[in-house]
């Protein structure tokens, strides 16, 4: 399992990669979604190679709010 630190991100092409397999991406990507504990593996600091908010099974939203937390971003609602 890859650790990624409090407060960072890490795209699901890294991921693929640093597991020795970089074609191995979509099944990254539906393990992660698939996720039933998501607090305690943090699934929420993968995202899309381009940056973008990616499939979260706790709804987008909440991930957004999840890395803004961890950034230490502060957010009204």
């Amino acid at each position: 399992m890859k650790v990624i630190p409090y407060g960072k991100t890490c795209s699901y092409q890294e991921l693929s990669v640093s597991y020795g397999n970089p074609k191995s991406i979509r099944a990254k990507t539906s393990a992660n979604g698939a996720n039933p504990v998501m607090i305690l593996v943090p699934c929420h600091r993968v995202i899309g190679s381009d940056d973008s908010l990616t499939r979260y099974a706790g709804k987008l939203w909440r991930k957004e709010f999840l890395l803004g937390l961890e950034s230490g971003v502060r957010r009204l609602l």
